[in-house]
């Protein structure tokens, strides 16, 4: 987990512009529902590989913010839009709430 977040912050360092976006519109709504719908089908992905209840939900909730993370990495191209932390920030949300409402629907 250290290596993750140590290695996150190498890879974020580097972003060459920022986003001057705001915190709402169709744009985070379209992050939040990504991002449970990724979440979701990741644990339950997991589930079928045979890991267990905690495994397959860290997979569900790494594998969503993961896609995330690389499409803000992408948009911090020259010729993107830049990194957003508020679509990030939508993205982890989505993320925690496609986990819970995959364990509300199979416990």
């Amino acid at each position: 987990m250290r290596i993750t977040v140590l290695l996150c912050g190498f890879i974020l360092s580097g972003c060459s512009h920022m986003a001057q976006d705001k915190w709402g519109g169709q744009d985070k709504a379209q992050h939040f529902i990504a991002s449970a719908m990724l979440s979701a089908a990741g644990n339950e992905y997991a589930q079928h590989q045979g890991l267990n209840r905690d495994r397959s939900a860290a997979f569900g909730v790494i594998f969503s913010l993961s896609l995330g993370a690389s499409k803000e990495l992408w948009d911090s191209r020259p010729d993107g839009s830049g990194w957003s932390w508020k679509d990030f920030a939508w993205d982890v949300a989505g993320a925690t709430t496609g986990y819970a409402l995959w364990q509300m629907a199979h416990y």
